[in-house]
């Protein structure tokens, strides 16, 4: 069999640089991407002492409830902590919420107390916020005291 066209025959090449540097870059932006999970089931749980006859409840186990009434007109009308009326007043609020949890920083592991405020759908934001300050924390001369740092929501109510 004859050959009639040598240049033909040579065939073409791919250049394969190209297609190296694409590879590496995706490999670089997978590695940079990734999220480590953490393993399921990794549960820091609080059981109670075995023997232990007191029957009596920590209040700051549970989440604090912080319910907040409003008027027709959206202002504050009252203010209850775990069902104990308090009236208007945020310095109460502050106040009964030192007594509960004091005023010591929490353990390490420890997420610290937890706070669920529940609100009437049409009461005025600022009222809100006011609360929210008032059980976070206040300032001591330079010094800053945290009280409650983990705060969450109900469903605003109709």
């Amino acid at each position: 069999m004859k050959i009639r066209n040598r240049e033909e025959a040579m065939g073409t090449q791919l250049n394969m640089t190209s297609m190296i540097d694409i590879v590496f870059l995706l490999l670089i932006f997978f590695v940079m991407t990734f999220k480590i999970v953490e393993l399921e089931g990794d549960f820091t749980v609080r059981m109670p002492l075995a023997g232990s006859d007191s029957v009596a409840m920590d209040p700051t186990d549970l989440p604090l409830k912080l319910r907040m009434r409003a008027d027709e007109q959206g202002r504050l009308a009252s203010i209850s902590l775990n069902e104990i009326d308090l009236g208007t007043d945020f310095d109460q609020l502050r106040a009964n919420v030192v007594s509960l949890i004091g005023t010591s920083t929490p353990i390490e592991g420890d997420e610290g107390p937890e706070i669920e405020i529940d609100t009437d759908y049409n009461l005025r934001y600022e009222h809100v916020i006011a609360a929210i300050t008032a059980v976070s924390g206040y300032k001591d001369g330079n010094q800053v005291v945290k009280l409650i740092e983990k705060i969450k929501f109900a469903k605003p109510r109709r």
